[in-house]
């Protein structure tokens, strides 16, 4: 029986027949995903799900897809997707994340140019019956400073079409090495530097933990008086209050807004001010964009449902059907391992270094680079996936090495995962049991072993009597529950680790005294 694709959002009709040409049943119900009731009553009946982002595929909806095997998303945001409950069900999600970049590279060039010269209020005033010259005055962009914020692949493009313009492009990114800056003609700085000197400022990174409100009233303080702001990536960024503040004292000049904290936006107190030029979340909207990505994510669903074939998941590497039951608690554990790495390293990457030991180092390590790799850069990018991380990587120049060897140690097989990035190199190594289980055993050269919890504290200290206790009487002091506490150390009154299980994640207000505990020298709060 072939298998049968519900389409529940607008999609071409060219990529449909893509559906149909291969031999998989679809049905197109365009306005299906509007209707979160009629879409629960439906998705028992298929293996696949296509989709933009009017449908919500929510835990409950999930649940009832007793089928699915797939949900292809037709772009890059996955927001509107529960990706871990797919996960849990074992759904492959899959997106098209470079199928609309010069779109929305273009959007945002189109919205900082109608900032620059008022288009929009002049245009609104002509077809009043004015013909108020002298009030739109302009700004030129030429020889003007762009900051980029986030320099991957819509961020380049958006760079390189600045440096079309003869701007001044620089640019702030974690992940951009010295040597792609050049490439790409761009001149590399640190953020406070992009709000410094920059006059106009674009946003072009994923909406993570470290990037929430990354211009927020202190960014905006920090930036010259009249720098106009410019985002099309991800609402939440924006600290909108503060700009709305700032916009309002005239110390931002004005704003251009493509996204927003809360979609649909229908009313803003951001639209009352002149000052700010808004637009309903177009930056994929146009005709090639939505084409090009219809296109691919019928060809992937296609090829997964048919052959097996992935391509583009978020939740799953690419591997074969016979390598699957031996790879897969290794690509666990390789994932676990760069995150635990990659929410440990605040400075840009420079390089990674994955040792595989023994037996894994006779499997196919690709797809446990590719899963290293993911977990490294989540961190940062967050929709980084286990296909496209190599590719991420490539375009920051990370350098990436492989080191195969015979079992060493008291451990038959292990990963070892080192990050180095500017001023340190970060390892960390692992390995599973005969429970399947990925475990932690060793850390920066000190032997250890842990296993990896939903919340975890990272601790570093100095080996001082007493330590222990004080960290343990502070949490409970603080009503955090300890589900298992681990440490290690090079040797007697040297440096020391703590890996503190938690049962709940751990306050801010927490995380601050313990980093004032005496002898921390680092504390960081961890996720898996």
């Amino acid at each position: 029986m072939a298998p049968r694709v519900l389409v529940s959002d607008k999609l071409s009709e060219t990529a449909v027949q893509i559906f149909r040409d291969r031999g998989v049943d679809v049905d197109y119900q365009p306005d299906l995903g509007k209707d979160k009731d009629a879409l629960l009553a439906a998705i028992p009946n298929y293996d696949g799900l296509a989709i933009r982002s009017a449908s919500k595929v929510t835990p409950k909806i999930i649940a009832a897809a007793s089928k699915l095997k797939v949900i292809g998303r037709a772009g890059i945001g996955v927001d509107n997707v529960d990706i871990p409950a797919s996960t849990a069900r074992g759904i492959v999600v899959m997106n098209t994340p470079f199928g609309n970049a010069i779109t929305t590279a273009e959007h945002a060039i189109s919205m900082m140019m109608a900032l620059a010269r008022q288009i929009p209020e002049a245009n609104a005033s002509t077809h009043a019956g004015k013909w108020e010259k002298n009030r739109f005055m302009g700004v030129e962009l030429f020889n003007k400073t762009l900051g980029v914020i986030g320099c991957g692949n819509i961020g380049s493009i958006v760079a390189d079409r600045g440096l079309g313009l003869k701007m001044k492009v620089i640019a702030f990114d974690p992940f951009l090495s010295p040597e792609r800056a050049i490439e790409i003609g761009v001149e590399k700085v640190e953020l406070d530097e992009i709000f410094r000197r920059s006059d106009f400022i674009t946003l072009h990174t994923p909406l993570t933990d470290k990037t929430r409100g990354i211009i927020d009233a202190a960014a905006l303080a920090k930036c010259r008086k009249g720098v106009r702001i410019i985002n099309c990536a991800r609402g939440g960024l924006v600290a909108e209050d503060a700009l709305y503040d700032a916009l309002k004292s005239g110390h931002v000049a004005g704003a251009a807004l493509d996204v927003f904290e809360v979609e649909p936006a229908t009313s803003h107190k951001l639209f009352e001010l002149e000052n700010v030029v808004a637009t309903p979340h177009l930056g994929a909207s146009t005709g090639e964009a939505q084409e090009n990505v219809a296109l691919q994510v019928a060809e992937q669903m296609s090829d997964y449902l048919l052959t097996g074939a992935v391509s583009n998941a978020l939740n799953m590497p690419s591997i074969t059907a016979d390598e699957a039951p031996r790879l897969k608690p290794f690509v666990a554990l390789a994932e676990k391992l760069g995150s635990f790495a990659g929410q440990l390293t605040d400075t840009p990457i420079k390089g990674v270094v994955i040792e595989y030991a023994g037996e894994v180092g006779e499997m196919n390590t690709r797809a446990l680079t590719s899963a290293a790799l993911s977990g490294v850069l989540q961190p940062m990018l967050g929709t980084v996936n286990m296909v496209s991380a190599p590719v991420v990587a490539k375009e920051r120049g990370i350098k990436v090495d492989e080191v195969r060897q015979s079992q060493r140690g008291a451990y038959e097989t292990y990963i070892r995962l080192t990050v180095k990035a500017e001023g340190l190199e970060r390892s960390v190594a692992g390995t599973t049991f005969s429970d399947g289980k990925p475990r932690i055993i060793q850390i920066k050269g000190i032997d250890f072993e842990a296993d990896f919890g939903h919340d975890m504290l990272y601790v570093t200290n100095l080996d001082k009597p007493g330590f222990v206790g004080s960290l343990g009487m502070l949490l409970g002091n603080s009503g955090i529950n300890i589900a298992t506490f681990n440490m290690g150390r090079k040797a007697q009154g040297d440096e020391a680790i703590c890996i503190v299980q938690l049962d709940e994640p751990l306050p801010d207000n927490v995380l601050e005294k313990v980093r004032g505990l005496t002898h921390v020298k680092q504390a960081k709060p961890l996720k898996f």
